[in-house]
C-alpha cells in the first residue's frame, strides 16, 4: 500500500498533467494519512497542492482558505515555508493580482534551495513579470529555471519552461523566437495531457496573431477555449476566450465584445475579479472601436485604468486611458482627451502596441486642433517603431503579414496628406503606405537543407494531411530567418525629380473615397483629381474574370463577344486612370506606383498607356534604387514546363535572339536544375503552367517537370537572376494584404534581389505569350530596356486577338 509520500508524489504528477480527477483522489487520500503523523512538512505540502486543484476547479475562496491552513501548520521548515509561498503567489497570479503574487514569490524564493522547487518558483515568478509586462525581466526567470531543470533532469518542466521563455519572447516582439521556444516545448507539452496540448496552442495563437495570421490565430483559440470548457476548467477557458477578444478588436469589434462579455462573466462566476477588470478593458477598447463614446463610456475607461494601475499592469492601463481619449475626440472635447494623454511621448518600453495606439490618438488630437504637421509627426514616429520592429524579420511572408499592426497608421497619414495642399507631402505619404514592408532592406536567406527538404518532399504532391504539415513547416521555418535591421527612408520629391530622367512617375493614391494621382516629371509636379473610388468598384469587379476569358481557347463569334466585352473595360478604364493625365505625361516612359485596389490593372493594355514603355513598381524609393546600377544581361537560361503547348517552341525561338543561351526542357526541367540554372544567369525566362494561392502566396508555383517550384524556392536561391521572365498564367498576380501590400511570385523575385519582373496578372494564350516574349528578347538582346521591349511587344487588345497582359514589374 502507498504511503502518504508516495500517493503525494502520484497526486501531484496527475495535477501538473491535468488529470484532475486522478489528482484530486491521490491528493485526499494523502491528505488523509498526513494527520497526526508528525510530518508537518508532508501535510503543509498535500494541502497547498489540493488548493491549487481547488482553483482549477474554479472554487477560489476555498483555495485561498486552504493556503492559508497549510502556512498555519506548526513545525514547517523554512524550505517548506517558502514553497507555500510560492504557492499563494501562484494562486494570487491565476487571479490576476500581480502586485501581491510578485510579493509573494520574493519572500518565498530566497529560502528555496531544492533545485526543483526554486525552478519552479522561478516559472511561476517570471508569469508575474510576463503579465506586468516585463518580459525581459521574466526570461531572465525562464532562463534561470531552464538550467535547474536540467540539472535536475526533469525534461517534462524543462520543456513547459521553455513554452513560457517563448511567451516572454513574444512579449518582447520577438517572434521568431517565441515561436522557436514554442515549437521546441509542443511536442512534449502535447503529449502530457488534452489540457496542456490546449494550452500550448492558446500561446501560440496569440503569435501567429501578432503575426498577422488572423484566421489560423483565431481557430487556434476557439479550439483551445472549448477544450477547457469541455474539462470544465472555467478561468483558463475565460482566459483562452479573453485573448481570442483582443485579437478582434481590430478587424471585428463587434464579435470582441462579445468574447470579452463571455470571458467576463465567466471570470466573476470564479471570483477572479481582477481578471475581470481586464475583460472590461478589451469590451472598453471594442466598444471604442465601433464608434461608441459617451461619458459614461470615457468614466468607465478610467475606473478600468486605475484598476489596472493597482494590479501593476501600466500599460494595459495606459491603453484604457488611451481608449478614453478616444472617445473624448470623437465627442469633440479636446481638452479632456488632452488632459488623459498628458504631455509626454510613449516610453521606449511600452509594447508596440500601445506605442502605435499612443501615436494615432496623438495624432488624432493634433488634426483635430489644425496641427496637420504634429499630426504626421505622431504618424511618422509610429511608423518608425514599426519598421524597427519589423526589420528583425528576414521572412517576406512575415515582413507583410505584421504590417497590419501599422495599417491603420498609414491610411490616416494618407488621408490627412489627401487634404493637404502639399504635392511633397502627398507624395511622401503615397511611398510610406505602400513601402510597410518594401522599406526593409532585404538579406539573402541562408542555404537550409531542411527547409530545402520539405520543399523538394511538397512536390511529391504527398497525402493531404502530410502536405498541410509540410506547408505549415515551411512556412514557419522561413520566419526563423533574422532581418537586416536596416530600414530605407522614403527617397524625397526633388531627389525622383533629379533620377526620372525623361521618365514620368505616376502615383495613383486611393484613400478617404477619393482617387487621386500624382504625376512627377522632371519639370513638374501635377496633383489629378481623378473623382470617387466608387466609379471604379463596378470596372474592376470583373477585370480579373475578363481577361482570363478572353485569354483562352475561344473561337468564332463567342471569342469576339467576350473579347469584345475586355476592349470595352479596358477602355473605360483608361478613360478614369489614363486620359486626365494624358496632358502631363510627357513622351517617355511611364513608372506607375498604383494603389493595392489596382493590383490586377493591365496597364499596358489601357489605351494611352499601350504601346508605351510601363513600369509598374513597388515604390518609386525601391524603384530609383533599382536604377543606380546597370542592368545585366550578358547570360540567359530559358526553361520549359510540361504540359505547356507552346512552352518548348517559345523558349527554343527566344534562345535564337540570343548568341548563347542555356535551355531545359522536358525531364530536365527540374527544380534543382532550373535553381541552379537561375543562380548562374542574367535572363531567366519560364514558360510553365503558374498557379497563384492566394492564402499562402508564397506557394504561388511555376510547375516543372518534379513538380511545382514555389516561391519560397526563390528565397533558396544562391543568386538571382536581373530579369525575370514568366510565361505563365498568373505568374504576375498578387495577393493584396492590409490595403497597401502586394506579394506572390513577382514580390518574391524583388524581394530576393530581381531587378524586374516580366509578368502576367491573369491567364496567358500560349500563342499570345509566344509571340510576346520572343519579341521580348530580340529587344532584349539589341540592348533594349526590359519595359521598353515589353511595350514594342505587346499589341493593344482587339475584339479578334487574345490579349496579353503582361507586366514589367520592378
Amino acid at each position: 500500500m502507498p504511503d502518504a509520500a508516495e500517493l503525494y508524489r502520484r497526486g501531484l504528477a496527475a495535477l501538473n498533467a491535468r488529470r484532475l480527477g486522478s489528482a484530486a483522489t491521490l491528493l485526499a487520500r494523502a491528505e488523509q494519512r498526513t494527520r497526526g503523523d508528525g510530518e508537518p512538512d508532508l501535510r503543509a505540502r498535500v494541502i497547498a497542492s489540493t488548493a491549487f486543484l481547488d482553483y482549477e476547479r474554479g472554487e477560489t475562496a476555498k483555495a485561498l482558505a486552504a493556503i492559508d491552513e497549510a502556512l498555519a501548520v506548526s513545525g514547517l521548515s523554512s524550505q517548506t515555508r517558502g514553497v507555500l509561498h510560492c504557492q499563494h503567489a501562484l494562486l494570487l497570479l491565476r487571479r490576476g493580482m500581480t502586485s501581491e503574487a510578485l510579493a509573494a514569490f520574493d519572500e518565498g524564493i530566497p529560502v528555496l534551495a531544492d533545485r526543483v522547487e526554486r525552478a519552479t518558483a522561478l516559472v511561476n515568478r517570471g508569469g508575474v513579470r510576463l503579465a506586468q509586462g516585463q518580459p525581459s525581466i521574466a526570461a531572465a526567470d525562464f532562463e534561470g529555471a531552464l538550467v535547474l531543470w536540467a540539472e535536475a533532469g526533469r525534461p517534462d518542466e524543462a520543456a513547459l519552461t521553455e513554452h513560457n521563455l517563448g511567451y516572454a519572447c513574444f512579449g518582447s516582439s520577438d517572434l521568431v523566437g517565441a515561436l522557436r521556444h514554442m515549437d521546441a516545448a509542443a511536442p512534449v507539452m502535447t503529449a502530457m495531457s488534452p489540457v496542456m496540448a490546449a494550452t500550448s496552442a492558446q500561446d501560440r495563437a496569440e503569435v501567429l496573431l501578432a503575426a498577422g495570421l488572423v484566421t489560423e490565430g483565431e481557430t487556434a483559440l476557439r479550439a483551445a477555449a472549448n477544450a477547457f470548457g469541455r474539462r470544465r476548467m472555467t478561468q483558463r477557458r475565460a482566459e483562452a476566450e479573453l485573448a481570442l477578444a483582443r485579437t478582434l478588436v481590430w478587424t471585428e469589434p463587434a464579435a470582441a465584445v462579445a468574447a470579452a462579455r463571455a470571458a467576463g462573466m465567466r471570470f466573476a462566476r470564479v471570483g477572479a475579479v481582477a481578471w475581470r477588470t481586464r475583460a472590461d478593458a478589451v469590451l472598453i477598447a471594442a466598444s471604442v472601436r465601433r464608434g461608441r463614446g459617451g461619458r459614461a463610456l470615457v468614466e468607465r475607461a478610467e475606473t478600468v485604468a486605475d484598476a489596472l494601475e493597482r494590479q501593476g499592469l501600466a500599460w494595459v492601463a495606459r491603453a484604457s486611458r488611451l481608449d478614453a481619449a478616444t472617445a473624448l475626440l470623437r465627442a469633440g472635447d479636446l481638452a479632456g482627451a488632452r488632459s488623459r494623454l498628458g504631455s509626454g511621448r510613449p516610453p521606449r518600453g511600452a509594447p508596440l502596441a500601445v506605442r502605435l495606439q499612443e501615436r494615432e490618438v496623438r495624432a488624432q488630437l493634433a488634426a483635430a486642433s489644425g496641427r496637420r504637421g504634429q499630426a504626421l509627426a505622431q504618424l511618422r514616429r509610429g511608423l518608425g517603431d514599426l519598421h524597427d520592429w519589423q526589420s528583425s524579420f528576414g521572412s517576406l511572408d512575415l515582413q507583410t503579414n505584421v504590417v497590419g499592426h501599422g495599417a491603420q497608421l498609414a491610411m490616416r497619414g494618407l488621408e490627412l496628406a489627401l487634404a493637404s495642399p502639399s504635392r511633397a507631402v502627398l507624395f511622401e505619404w503615397s511611398e510610406r503606405a505602400r513601402m510597410l514592408a518594401s522599406r526593409i532592406q532585404p538579406v539573402r536567406a541562408p542555404a537550409d537543407p531542411q527547409l530545402a527538404a520539405d520543399l523538394a518532399e511538397l512536390r511529391r504532391e504527398p497525402a493531404p494531411a502530410r502536405e498541410a504539415e509540410l506547408r505549415k513547416q515551411i512556412r514557419e521555418r522561413s520566419w526563423q530567418q533574422r532581418g537586416s535591421g536596416e530600414v530605407a527612408e522614403p527617397v524625397t520629391l526633388d531627389a525622383l525629380r533629379a533620377g526620372l530622367g525623361g521618365q514620368t512617375l505616376v502615383a495613383y493614391v486611393v484613400a478617404a473615397g477619393q482617387v487621386v494621382a500624382l504625376v512627377v516629371t522632371r519639370e513638374a509636379v501635377t496633383r489629378v483629381p481623378l473623382g470617387d473610388r466608387s466609379t471604379l468598384t463596378p470596372l474592376l469587379g470583373g477585370l480579373m474574370p475578363d481577361l482570363d476569358m478572353a485569354s483562352s481557347d475561344l473561337d468564332g463569334p463567342l471569342a469576339e463577344v467576350v473579347r469584345g466585352e475586355l476592349v470595352c473595360r479596358l477602355e473605360r478604364l483608361g478613360e478614369a486612370l489614363v486620359a486626365p493625365l494624358r496632358p502631363y505625361l510627357g513622351e517617355g516612359g511611364v513608372v506607375l506606383t498604383p494603389s493595392g485596389v489596382l493590383a490586377g490593372v493591365p496597364w499596358t493594355l489601357l489605351p494611352g498607356f499601350a504601346g508605351r514603355p510601363v513600369t509598374v513598381a513597388q515604390s518609386a524609393t525601391s524603384w530609383l534604387a533599382r536604377t543606380r546600377s546597370p542592368l545585366r544581361t550578358s547570360s540567359v537560361g530559358l526553361v520549359a514546363g510540361p504540359r505547356v503547348a507552346r512552352a518548348e517552341d517559345e523558349v527554343v525561338a527566344a534562345a535564337k535572339e540570343w548568341p548563347s543561351a542555356r535551355v531545359l526542357v522536358g525531364e530536365a526541367a527540374t527544380a534543382g536544375a532550373v535553381a541552379g540554372l537561375a543562380a548562374g544567369v542574367d535572363v531567366l525566362h519560364v514558360a510553365a503552367h503558374g498557379r497563384h494561392s492566394a492564402e499562402s502566396p508564397l506557394f504561388s508555383g511555376l510547375a516543372l517537370a518534379d513538380g511545382p517550384w514555389f516561391g519560397y524556392d526563390v528565397d533558396q536561391l544562391a543568386a538571382v537572376p536581373d530579369v525575370v521572365l514568366l510565361s505563365a498564367c498568373e505568374g504576375g498576380r498578387s495577393t493584396v494584404r492590409w490595403g497597401e501590400e502586394l506579394i506572390g511570385m513577382t514580390a518574391a523575385w524583388l524581394h530576393a534581389g530581381a531587378r524586374c519582373v516580366i509578368a502576367s496578372p491573369a491567364a496567358v494564350g500560349d500563342e499570345a505569350a509566344y509571340d510576346a516574349l520572343v519579341r521580348v528578347h530580340r529587344g532584349l538582346a539589341a540592348g533594349v530596356a526590359p519595359a521598353e521591349a515589353l511595350a514594342a511587344a505587346v499589341p493593344p487588345a482587339t475584339r479578334d486577338r487574345a490579349p496579353a497582359p503582361f507586366l514589367c514589374f520592378s
